[in-house]
């Protein structure tokens, strides 16, 4: 696989303390991304114990920030430490990752339940894009490559194929009420900020992973996570202004909306 795209580039993973962030992690730093900021809530805590490993093993590269999607002020401050590093570099790949599951159907999901999965899986990536955006903007612009690209600057938001409108009635294995509303808010969170950001050259997508073996996945999913992201990296280092506000999965097929 040929991940030539995204060397040397700049990345921000949130949510990258377990499951497919941490995968996500790990195998940008295998495809030489020279700068990787993994953002989680709790980098101290026991949950974050793989990612700290792995911070140790590559000094330079990866870089632990505290990163709260569902807490407007921990953005603002994860803003500020990811600029004191870069400098006067970019960003040139934002991956919104970080979300929660609650397994709820419509006649027990609770208000706060909805509104607690609203603020992670919509608000929080809506807020870490439009904070980045500067650092985005500025990759895009020391960027001699014409069009769209990975390696020039590109959002990427972790969606799923219980997003689809037209797959809803496909049966689920799980009762997935406000995740799957709130994935496809996610969605046209892309397309609006795939048409905000076209001028920008900043390229904007969904990437639906496939069903992973994850802590959120359950054990019956088919994937690991190192083959989700294998197939969703190879899809991203592969992306142009033709995939541009697109909806897609880890393997590059078109998903429906």
């Amino acid at each position: 696989m040929n991940m030539a795209a995204v060397k040397g580039c700049s990345a921000l993973v949130t949510g990258a303390n377990r499951g497919l962030g941490l995968e996500m992690v790990k195998q940008l730093v295998e495809a030489h991304c020279s700068i990787v900021f993994a953002g989680c809530r709790d980098p101290d805590g026991a949950n974050s114990e793989a990612l700290r490993e792995l911070a140790k093993k590559h000094p330079g590269v990866v870089t632990l920030v505290r990163l709260d999607v569902a807490d407007p002020s921990s953005i603002k401050e994860s803003v500020k430490k990811v600029s004191s590093l870069l400098g006067n570099s970019g960003l040139n790949l934002l991956v919104n990752n970080a979300a929660v599951l609650q397994q709820k159907t419509m006649l027990n999901a609770t208000v706060e339940e909805m509104q607690d999965t609203f603020n992670t899986n919509v608000i929080g990536p809506f807020l870490v894009t439009r904070e980045f955006l500067p650092r985005l903007r500025s990759a895009a612009k020391a960027s001699d490559k014409p069009g769209m690209s990975c390696d020039k600057a590109a959002i990427i938001n972790i969606s799923s194929d219980t997003a689809s409108l037209s797959l809803v009635h496909v049966e689920k294995a799980f009762p997935l009420f406000p995740y799957s509303i709130s994935k496809a808010a996610l969605n046209m969170l892309t397309a609006h900020t795939a048409m905000e950001l076209k001028e920008d050259e900043i390229l904007c997508v969904s990437i639906h992973p496939g069903w992973v073996k994850t802590d959120m996945g359950g054990d019956r999913a088919p994937l690991t996570p190192r083959d989700s992201v294998a197939g969703l990296l190879h899809v991203v280092s592969s992306l142009t202004e033709k995939e541009h506000g697109g909806f897609m999965d880890h393997t590059g097929k078109t998903m429906p909306w």
